[in-house]
């Protein structure tokens, strides 16, 4: 599969991607010709100079994921992205270290005013008292974003004995506390109490502009504003007006409305003003992780796996490692439910029950339709566009979640309703190495490792019908690579399942149905 990077990215990046992909990088295509060129390319890596436009995604006829090496992705549609099915992935975690510590560095530079001392020095001045600062110990600095980046400086301005206020209306008080923060009910509360304040909200149609006019009149007398996430989170102009009047102390600022910012910017005039071309994650060890960490996710994209941080596939951010232990069996569970039904799905629930009832399990629903769907539709099926097919087809969709099992410490079920009644499967993981098992097929238990090639029979039990299936399969050359039996009474109806190492051809199948009287006979095909 072929890959083009049109930015610069880490060579233990690019080094990851040549071991199993074609890789082509051609920065010229950041500026101008992306569209031309994006046919027949499975994968695009960009930063924040290549744009992605609809058109561009109207052109790529292979594309199948888009990955960013940094966090944001205002230069991409997102939207045309998930009409096309085309995923698009970022690495949030890869510069929040480099992130949080260039925030700590522009407080501290704010607070002692040491790039201008270094200037003057330069300059061959001496001026001790001219750059008197003030000291972080004993301030309040009002966090707004108590993200991952928010909570590492919160760790870092603890150490120098800060008080921490913030807000975040996404973040519980409990989790707050355990940061060492007092979550305030408004921003304005945190904005009156502040001597430092300091920005890591995401640049969305509600931060935009947030912190105004009105907002930087409610600092106190001297508060000083640190900005790393989203220039356009603060109103520029509001912001020279209030360094222009002394309302507020001074600002530094990593980010800006207009990347890069002209000379003769207003804020550049100010004295009290310290200023970085957006270098929060310019560190190599962020390039380093964010070259890797893309590739990686690139690898999973294209092997059709499950992507954490994939922007446009709902609940891909934090998954916990129960969650994402099961998402392999939760897409070979769906695959088994459509492969068992007599005809149209029409439905799909998926019950979970012991400690996966505690996680958030919508990936897992999400990995059921994927397998569920795959097989019975004319086009890819990806975590992108699993829920959209869906949709469109009527599937409904639903979870249900149970408290602990009798049986099992964790359990899966998914149910379907078909045009022959319901159908249900069931799985989970047993032993040290997490093996996957089926556990139950419609209502009979069983206990066998899922596989490529299998077949289930719906029979009445009497003696004499496993030696029959056997000798059928081996007269056919089809070798039985393992058999589990399950029923309610002797004599009653069994289920037999059975895992086979090549397909058994369809008048095999017929004539196993015809001897042993089945009342159902499927066979199924997993995803390879």
């Amino acid at each position: 599969m072929k890959v083009l990077v049109t930015e610069p990215l880490s060579e233990s990046g690019l080094d990851l991607l040549r071991g199993e992909l074609d890789v082509d990088v051609r920065p010229e295509l950041a500026k101008e010709g992306l569209a031309d060129a994006i046919a027949g390319y499975h994968a695009l890596i960009i930063r924040s100079a290549t744009k992605v436009t609809a058109d561009v995604f109207d052109r790529a006829d292979e594309l199948r994921v888009v990955g960013r090496a940094g966090i944001g992705l205002d230069n991409v549609d997102v939207e045309a992205a998930t009409r096309r099915g085309v995923m698009v992935v970022n690495a949030p975690e890869a510069n929040i270290l480099s992130a949080a510590e260039h925030t700590m560095a522009l407080l501290l530079a704010q607070a002692r005013n040491i790039p201008q001392a270094h200037a003057s020095l330069k300059a061959g001045r001496w001026e001790r008292s001219k750059f008197e600062g003030v000291e972080l110990h004993g301030k309040t600095l009002g966090i707004l974003g108590l993200g991952r980046v928010g909570a590492m400086v919160a760790a870092r301005a603890q150490a120098f004995g800060m008080r921490l206020v913030g807000y975040d209306p996404y973040v519980s008080r409990e989790r707050a506390k355990s940061m060492g923060v007092e979550l305030m009910p408004s921003l304005e509360a945190v904005l009156v109490q502040a001597d430092f304040v300091t920005i890591h909200l995401p640049r969305t149609p509600e931060t935009i502009g947030l912190i105004g006019e009105r907002e930087l009149a409610l600092l106190k007398d001297g508060a000083r504003i640190v900005n790393t996430a989203r220039g356009e989170i603060v109103d520029e102009k509001a912001l020279v007006a209030a360094l222009r009047d002394g309302t507020i102390g001074g600002a530094a600022l990593d980010v800006f409305a207009q990347e890069p910012i002209p000379p003769a910017h207003p804020l550049l005039v100010y004295d009290n003003v310290v200023v970085t071309p957006h270098l929060g994650a310019s560190t190599r060890e962020a390039q380093d992780k964010a070259g890797t960490a893309i590739a990686e996710m690139i690898g999973l994209a294209l092997r059709g796996e499950f992507v954490p941080y994939a922007v446009n596939v709902p609940a891909a951010g934090e998954v916990s490692e129960r969650v994402r232990l099961f998402l392999p069996l939760a897409e070979k569970l769906g695959a088994v439910l459509t492969g068992l039904a007599a005809g149209a799905v029409r439905s799909l629930e998926a019950e979970y029950v012991g400690q996966l009832g505690d996680e958030d399990t919508r990936v897992l629903t999400l990995a059921a339709i994927k397998g569920a769907l795959a097989s019975v539709v004319d086009e890819p099926v990806s975590f992108v566009n699993a829920s959209v097919i869906a949709r469109e087809r009527g599937l409904r969709v639903s979870e249900r979640k149970s408290g602990e099992s009798r049986d099992y410490v964790n359990l899966m079920t998914l149910r379907s309703e078909t045009d022959a009644g319901e159908v249900s499967v069931a799985g989970t993981l047993v032993g040290r190495r997490d093996g996957e098992r089926l556990v139950r097929v419609y209502d009979f238990d069983i206990d066998m490792a899922p596989a490529r090639h299998m077949a289930f029979f719906l029979y009445e039990d009497r003696p004499g019908v496993i030696g029959t299936v056997g000798s059928l399969l081996g007269a056919a050359g089809v070798n039985i690579a393992s058999m589990e039996v399950g029923r309610q009474q002797a004599g009653g109806q069994a289920l037999m399942g059975i895992t086979v190492d090549s397909p058994i051809p369809a008048e095999v199948l017929a004539r196993i149905e015809a001897e042993v009287r089945a009342e159902r006979a499927r066979t199924l095909v997993l995803p390879g």
